[in-house]
């Protein structure tokens, strides 16, 4: 578990990376900035790239080459079946790309190409599910006297800035290419400054699938600058952000602040995983939970790091999860045979160590973990963590770590486990184990969250696919994202009265 990941023969390096620049109106942009900052390899902590911060000089170009292209209307007058088929070609591109995207991914911030999850496999499933969607979206005929007609179609909201995390990064961006693309917009996308590489080839993909040039920019650089040029600009007419609830109060404040442009936010979770002791299958919660823990090494905004489970089945449970974490295999994230791959930063290693050093200055709160793994590969690999006997207000059971720790509390009724579930600053998703079917519908009920899970395991089902939406509660975010719902949110409705009296 100690020695230094294995180095597949054909994985990417720094040499196999072209140059991080804007993408504005089809083609590379020299930035306009003057500074510049290095990413590194997460997996061995050696420099990767060196990116210009960004500056508002690139955010104009992009904002200007996306209002030409939607005023032209090449894209926003499309016919349906043009848009469709477009999308559904740049979706054949994904796929055909994906070892590619996955490479970067991994190479970029870690994401083992063994998880299929979130991968770029499902963003052309996900891409493809909007293609489809994009016709099925209707307006609607008011109910009015004989001397008018109302109507109330949906169009496009305009220029749409959508700023996407670094955890997922093919598959974020196109959580928001997808739909707002579908919808008619013209896009400026920003993505995270730790992984620019697999934005920047779905830009070029759009491109060869038909896309206009102008409809999709890319403006790589640091959140506090380009991200906030973008939210601030008086030319973009909504921002889509996915990130910690931190930055996404400052995007709706610089929204706020300049022309009241629409905002849709999806930030932080710290969801829990009720667990109740009345005859559930403890071995298929202790699977989940283990899953869930090293998906992605925990950095999964709906990830359940609060394990609240009834008082006369704890032990029994952190004994059973205890061996599941044990079996991993850190490694190098772009071999097949890694399942547990490094963190996305030093940075982000040293906040997630921080929070478990703090909690552990009491005795007796380590259950499992906790310990630096790989520390001769100059990665940023830390051990799967369980912590316990902590009280509800402690940090690692209230604030959002976004790494590979869980928090184990008791209860020891509905009641009680309803009131702990709830009290939390977020709520985006939360998960339910009961062989009691009254009581997992009373919960679900009683969640104040984006998306509730019932006795079900991610990977057993892939349910209703894309056609699900969710909207978050509380410091988790606002405005629906997902499914057709999701689509409408790249809308604007408009009434239109005509009268023939």
């Amino acid at each position: 578990m100690n020695q230094a990941p294995t180095v597949t023969p054909n994985r990417l390096t720094a040499k196999d990376l072209p140059p991080v620049m804007p993408f504005v109106d089809g083609l590379p942009l020299a930035s306009g900035s003057a500074d510049h900052f290095v990413t590194h390899d997460p997996s061995n902590g050696d420099a990767l790239l060196e990116i210009g911060c960004g500056a508002a000089a690139d955010v104009d170009a992009a904002v200007a080459a996306a209002r030409r292209s939607f005023e032209k209307g090449s894209w926003r007058r499309a016919a349906p079946h043009e848009k469709k088929a477009v999308l559904s070609r740049w979706a054949d591109l994904i796929a055909e790309h994906a070892a590619r995207l996955d490479a970067l991914d991994a190479l970029e911030m870690g994401k083992p190409v063994a998880q299929a999850g979130f991968s770029a496999a499902s963003a052309a499933a996900l891409m493809n599910f909007n293609a489809e969607a994009l016709d099925k979206i209707l307006g609607d005929v008011l109910s009015s006297d004989s001397l008018s007609t109302v109507i109330q179609p949906r169009g496009p909201r305009g220029v749409v800035a959508a700023i996407v995390p670094w955890n997922f990064p093919t598959y974020n961006c196109v959580i928001k290419l997808g739909p707002a693309l579908a919808a008619g917009n013209s896009v400026v996308l920003k993505p995270s400054e730790l992984s620019s590489q697999s934005a920047l080839l779905l830009a070029r993909l759009a491109l060869d699938a038909g896309l206009p040039p102008g409809v999709l920019n890319v403006v790589p650089g640091r959140g506090d600058i380009v991200g906030r040029a973008l939210a601030e600009h008086m030319d973009v007419d909504m921002v889509t952000f996915t990130g910690s609830t931190a930055v996404g109060k400052r995007i709706m404040q610089y929204a706020g602040a300049s022309n009241m442009k629409v905002v849709g936010a999806e930030c932080g979770g710290k969801s829990p995983q009720i667990v109740f002791d009345d005859g559930i299958d403890i071995d298929a919660v202790a699977a989940q939970i283990a899953r869930s823990i090293l998906f992605n090494q925990g950095q999964v905004c709906s990830f359940g790091s609060r394990i609240l489970v009834q008082n006369t089945m704890k032990d029994a449970l952190i004994d059973r999860v205890r061996p599941l974490l044990a079996g991993i295999q850190p490694g190098d994230p772009q071999s097949a045979d890694t399942s547990y791959g490094p963190l996305v930063s030093k940075a982000q290693f040293d906040k997630v160590a921080s929070y478990i050093e703090n909690a552990t200055a009491v005795p007796d709160r380590l259950a499992y973990g906790g310990r630096k793994l790989l520390g001769e590969s100059g990665g940023y690999y830390i051990e799967p963590t369980i912590l316990h006997n902590l009280a509800p207000d402690n940090p690692v059971v209230r604030e959002e770590i976004f790494g590979p720790v869980v928090a184990v509390l008791t209860f020891a009724n509905e009641d009680e486990a309803i009131r702990l579930a709830n009290d939390s600053d977020y709520g985006l998703a939360a998960y339910i184990w009961s062989a009691d079917m009254a009581r997992s519908f009373r919960l679900a009920h009683a969640m104040r969250t984006a998306i509730t899970v019932v006795n079900a395991e991610a990977v057993a089902s892939f349910g209703p696919g894309h056609a699900y939406s969710g909207e978050p509660a509380r410091m988790s975010g606002l405005g629906v994202e997902g499914g057709l719902a999701g689509l409408e949110a790249y809308q604007r409705r408009q009434t239109i009265w005509f009268n023939h009296g």
